[in-house]
């Protein structure tokens, strides 16, 4: 993957910031595209800069928090070749990138544990596209 942009909104700063830690621990590089505290913010901003960024190289992955993980995947996936999946344990996880192609994660801080979180985030940039018949759906989407 080129990028990995990540951002949330105010409920899901703190896994946020958690979530860079471990990317930082494993020498992965991203862009942090706010919010840079824990005010209130509208999650939908935030989805759509991650998804801007996202859509310009299909190698580029996005991670999005905020409560409950569904109004950034809703907001993200407006959004023209972003497949956006909100995912809660490791199998949608994998699934999601096997099958599906996903390119932004998408976690409900309070939905998930921090471990489970991370777990999830680090199957999202490991698990490779199986393409094949899979690849064929995709293109009907």
């Amino acid at each position: 993957m080129n990028k990995i942009f990540i951002s949330s909104d105010h409920a899901g700063y703190e896994l946020k910031e958690s979530i860079k830690n471990f990317l930082d621990k494993k020498k992965i590089k991203y862009l942090d595209l706010g919010p840079y505290n824990s005010m209130t913010v509208d999650y939908p901003d935030y989805a759509h800069k991650v998804a801007k960024k996202v859509k310009t190289n299909k190698h580029h992955r996005g991670i999005l928090v905020c409560g409950s993980g569904m109004g950034m995947n809703i907001a993200a996936n407006r959004h023209e070749n972003i497949r956006a999946v909100q995912c809660f344990n490791l199998k949608s996880t994998k699934l999601s990138r096997l099958h599906n192609d996903a390119n932004i994660i998408t976690l409900g801080s309070r939905l998930l544990s921090k471990k489970n979180a991370i777990n999830c985030v680090k199957i999202f940039l490991t698990t490779k596209f199986e393409g094949g018949r899979h690849k064929e759906r995709i293109k009907k989407i």
